[in-house]
Order: structure tokens, then sequence, then C-alpha cells
């Protein structure tokens, strides 16, 4: 059975535990009785079980003429090893602590990475199970319930209110309203009639209809986006730990002088074999990557940590280090930029009794911009009274009797022969080239006003986009409704560039388009037709109110629905990978110093480094490290105590 690095990394601490109570006794003079044996067996365990793999990559890397962070692993981790079974046999100072707690520090790092990527193969399976699990198919004049699978390109489905679309198809019998904004992106439900296309896993909000089946399986649009996030997924190239390119000269060259320590003392300055030895384990030793081990690591988990503190969920260390170069930022439009639900913006004429008006007859409506204009008159403390003859008019609007005359709520449709002044006909071509959607309000035979929906920018947007491009990147919407709306919602927020009408597959193409024209680009997004621009993106930023797959498929998570997240998520990520490499650095810089003091480079001014005392310093170098990553708690981060109105 192949044990997960978490569990490597548990079984090796616990087994460390006793070298560990070791440690701290001996400034007492205390021994553990017994102990050399105690450390042996524990420590061949951890071996075993713990640093075979290293020893194993390590010796793949050697047959390949390379060095990683491995090869330190298991050149430290042996000569220690080996040494301490030598010196336990010939009664001398045993170092078996050294290599266990190497290998623990470094099992630490690598549990931790494997935690955090534990979720990126979770996405593909969020993603399938959106589908729906059957589908109510026409067999012998009768509809019955039949498995997902089992349903044939041809098949007529019924779909009820509340129910998702099973598959791609289009509508034979019926209209409704059909919340597609999970997969097209579209903020408005799309009123569907006979004739019109339904994709799958949408959300049939009213009505009945039936629908023939013309994609099922891998053909729908579903399928197609979860096999554009699995090719996102494989095909980045996996980034090099800094780490890794970091040892892959420092190996060869510890290495080099270890052997060089031993054959000057040996064979030129005459030292015994035993002593010769001993610089050179001491050398090794000092090298022990521990504090390179826990540079990264220990930086992530404070970096993280904070960053958790400010709503910003940093999910994969790779993040950290492409967020140094992005120069870009897309926004999806709808509930990233956007609210995500229409909202009344503008009531025109007396706004009380437009109000009043328009809110008794769309009580009885199902439709969601009816949702908005109610919702709109109650927080106003408006009556709504009850209306007699309500009607729906499909594809126009309401009509029903309010008091004793005929009142209507409804599109430009519903005008015929209905009186309309001038002015008010102005004021509706001007908030239509405002993207926002006119509802007539009529009374007997005249429009009395105009309500104005649109899904509204949130508040925190246009501070943020501000904050961006103080940083001078590029802020980019790129989103799947009209050009009309994207531009408005655009120059409002002050976005840079606006790309509108995209596709859910075509988003990816869009992002990779950026890229290829030499940008470093983060995506920011929340819809399933989100996910695969959120993977294909150098970093993804996905919104903590989205979809599970969009979250799941983001590098980035904000777990408040607020823009200045976006800021503050690349301003952590920034200080936490700056603090990572300054970690390494001073783990490099504390090697450099150490390594010609336990070469024995000062022996003529008394100054030696013994493998003891090499361990000891070793463990000095990870405290330091350490201390270095809980500094991050105590940096600055933009816009952090910033409070952004919801």
């Amino acid at each position: 059975m192949k044990l997960s690095n978490i569990k490597r990394f548990w079984i090796s601490f616990i087994l460390a535990i006793p070298m560990l109570i070791q440690m701290f006794a001996m400034p007492f003079h205390w021994m553990m009785p017994g102990y050399n044996w105690i450390a042996f067996i524990t420590t061949t365990i951890i071996m075993a079980i713990s640093a075979a793999p290293y020893w194993s990559s390590a010796w793949a890397a050697f047959k390949h003429h390379n060095a990683n962070m491995n090869t330190l692993v298991a050149v430290g981790t042996s000569v220690a090893y080996f040494y301490s079974i030598f010196a336990m046999f010939t009664g001398r100072e045993v170092y078996f602590e050294s290599a266990a707690f190497v290998t623990v520090f470094v099992l630490l790092g690598d549990a931790m990475e494997e935690k955090m990527h534990n979720n990126a193969s979770n996405a593909l399976a969020k993603l399938i199970d959106l589908q729906a699990k059957d589908a109510e198919v026409e067999r012998d004049g009768k509809f019955i319930k039949l498995p997902l699978d089992q349903v044939k390109v041809g098949d007529i489905i019924r779909v009820k209110p509340g129910e998702k679309v099973p598959v791609d198809g289009v509508i034979v019998d019926g209209s409704s309203t059909l919340d597609e904004s999970m997969v097209t992106g579209e903020s408005m439900p799309v009123t569907k009639k006979k004739g019109d296309d339904v994709v799958g896993s949408t959300i049939n909000t009213n009505g009945t209809f039936t629908f023939k089946a013309t994609k099922v399986g891998s053909d729908t649009m579903l399928s197609q986006i979860v096999d554009l996030v699995k090719k996102a997924q494989t095909s980045h190239a996996p980034i090099q730990n800094l780490t890794d390119k970091i040892s892959n000269i420092f190996v060869p060259v510890v290495l080099i002088i270890a052997i060089i320590t031993f054959v000057i003392w040996y064979v030129f300055l005459g030292a015994t074999l035993v002593n010769a030895m001993l610089f050179a384990v001491s050398v090794v030793v000092i090298a022990c990557p521990c504090a390179l081990g826990l540079a990264t690591p220990t930086a992530l988990m404070v970096g993280t940590a904070r960053s958790a503190k400010m709503g910003v969920l940093i999910k994969n260390g790779e993040v950290l280090e492409e967020v140094s170069d992005i120069d870009t930022v897309v926004f999806d439009k709808t509930g990233t930029i956007t609210v995500g639900k229409p909202q009344v913006t503008n009531v025109v004429g007396n706004k009380n009794k437009v109000l009043a008006i328009a809110a008794s007859l769309e009580e009885n409506s199902e439709h969601p911009l009816a949702t908005a204009v109610v919702k709109t008159a109650q927080e106003a403390n408006i009556t709504i009274k009850p209306v007699k003859n309500f009607a729906a008019i499909e594809g126009r609007g309401v009509k029903a009797n309010y008091g004793n005359q005929e009142a209507f709520v409804g599109s430009d449709r519903l005008l015929e022969n209905i009186s309309i002044s001038q002015e008010m006909k102005d004021q509706a071509l001007q908030l239509q080239k405002e993207a926002k959607t006119v509802v007539y309000v009529g009374l007997g035979n005249d429009i009395i006003g105009l309500i104005a929906i649109q899904d509204v920018p949130k508040a925190s947007s246009k501070q943020a986009i501000v904050e961006l491009k103080k940083r001078g990147l590029k802020t980019v919407m790129l989103t799947g409704d009209n050009q009309n709306v994207a531009e408005a919602i655009g120059r409002e927020v002050g976005i840079d560039q606006v790309i509108a009408g995209v596709l859910p597959t075509e988003k990816a193409a869009e992002i990779k388009k950026l890229q290829d024209e030499g940008n470093k680009v983060a995506f920011v997004g929340d819809g399933i037709n989100d996910a695969p621009a959120l993977s294909t993106a150098d970093v993804g930023i996905a919104m903590g109110s989205g979809t599970d797959i969009a979250i799941e498929s983001g590098g980035i998570v904000l777990v408040q629905n607020d823009l200045m997240g976006v800021v503050r998520a690349l301003e952590i990520s920034k200080k936490t990978f700056n603090r990572i490499k300054l970690n390494l650095f001073w783990a490099l810089i504390y090697n450099t110093i150490g390594i010609p003091i336990a070469a024995g480079l000062f022996m003529a001014f008394g100054l030696q480094l013994s493998p003891e005392l090499a361990g000891l310093a070793m463990a000095f170098s990870s405290v330091s490290v350490v201390t270095s990553s809980l500094l991050l708690n105590k940096t600055k981060i933009a816009g952090e105590t910033a409070q952004v109105s919801k």
C-alpha cells in the first residue's frame, strides 16, 4: 500500500518524538536510557517509510545527470544515518536525529503541498455532478423517467418548473423562462418558446415544456466544458520549484566540498580517517536542506492563514510565483463585476404610483424581472393591492384590472394603440442606450411611467479596478452578455477593454489569445462557464459566491463577494512569494557561512564545527526561517482594512 505524504509525515513525526525529547534534555545532561538503540530503530523505520522515496528520486535524477532538492535530502539523511550506525558500533557520538529531522521537516513541506493539490482533482467531479441524473422521456405516448445515459438524440423530453434541462435540444411545445447564467454567463433569465435551443444543466424557472434532444452524452455543452477544464489543467507545464533550481547548483557544490574536505584532511593534513570523515559529515549535515525545505511551506502557511482572515483563500503554492508576473486582470461580468441579480435602477413618472401598479400586477408573475419590481416596491413600503383578471401575454408582459381600470406592465410590444408622450419615448431610448431593460407601466390607455432594470455593478468594483490600474495592471472584461450591456458596465467601472458575446467554450480561447500576445493573465470569475478560463489563466481567482466548479478551478478564492478581494489577493500573494525568496536567500547565506566552518577552514583560529554542532546549527537555521515566515503577519497589505459596502 502506497502511503500519502501526509500519512508518512505523521508516522515519521511520532517516531521522531523520543529524539526530540532527548534534544531538549541535552542541556540538562540527561540521557535517555538505551537512547542509541531507540534512535537507531525509529530512524531506520523513518528511513524505510519516508526517506526511501527521496533516495529513489535522487537516484533517478543522478542517472539523468541532474541534482534536485531530493538529492540533498537523500545525501544528508543517508550520510547522517549510515555514519551514525558506524558511530554507534564504534562507541562514538551518533547523529540519527539529524537524519530523522531532515526527513520530517522536508516531508512536512511535501505534505502541505499535497494537501493543497488534492482539491484540484475534485473540480471535474463537481462539474459532472451538475448534470441532471435522469430525464422524463416520451415512450409509447407516455412520459417515463429514464437514466441520463439512456437518452438518445431525437427523444422527446418533458421539463417541469424547477427542474434541470437534462441535455441540449430544441423546444417543440410550450414555453418558459430559463436561468442560463451558470452556463452561458447571461445575467438575465431567457424566455424560451417553440423552436428555441435549450442547454443541458440550465434550470427551468417556470412553465412546462417539451423538447427534442439534439446533443447527448459527451456532445453536450457541459461535457465540452468538462473537457476544456481537463485539458487546461493537464496542459499546464509544472512550475519547477525554486528550491529545485537552487539545489541543482547547490547540491553538487556541497558534495564536491564534502569530498574535497575529506581528501584534504585525510591525505594532505594527516588527519585520521574518522576525523576526516567527521569534517565531511559536518559539511553535509549543515548543508542539509531543513531551512530550504521549510522556506516555502512555512511562508505559505503563514501567508495563506493571514490571507484567509482577509477573505482570500490561496489554494495552490504555484499561484504565488505566477502572481509576481501578472500584468493583465480579466474579469467575468455577471456575478463578478456585477451583483448577478436584476435590480430596479430608474423609475420614470410618479414613483410611488408607478411602483404600486407595477408591483401589484407583477406579484402574480414568476418572471425574474417581476421579482426585482416587487422587491423594490416592498423596500419602499409601497402597498401592493390585489388585482383581477390577471393575464400573462407571452413575450410582452402582463395585464390586469387595477381598481376600475385596466393596467399593464411589459415591453414595448404592448404599446399598440397606447399613447406615449415624446418625452417618455426619449427617456426610454436613453435608458436603453445605457443597456438597461425598460418596462412600460400603463393605466387605461396611457403610459404613466417607465421602470429600468439592470444587473448593476457591485459597490466595490470601481474602486478595485482603480487600485489595480494604480499598480500598472491592464483590466479586461470578458462576458457572454451583449456588447451594449458589457460596454455600459465597462464604462461605469473604468474597465480598459471589453470583450463581449463570448460563448462558454470560447472564454478559455480568449484567455489563451491574451497569453499568446505576451500577457501574464489573471482571470476572475464565478460561474460554470468560467471554469475553463480559470484553469487556462496563469492565475485563476474565483468568487466565493460562485459555483463549486468555479471555486475548485481557481487557484485563489475570494470568500467575500467583493472585488477589493482581488487587490488583497494579488498583494498578499506577492508578499508571500517575496518572503519565500527571502527565506531561501537566508537559508543559502546561512549555509554559505556554515559550510567553510564545518570544513575546518578556521581550525587555526580554534573554530571548529563538529557534526553535533552542525546539527544544532542546521536546526537554528530552520528556526530562523520559521521566524522570518511568521513576520508575514506583521506586513502591511493594501486594502486589508478597507471597508467596502456590500
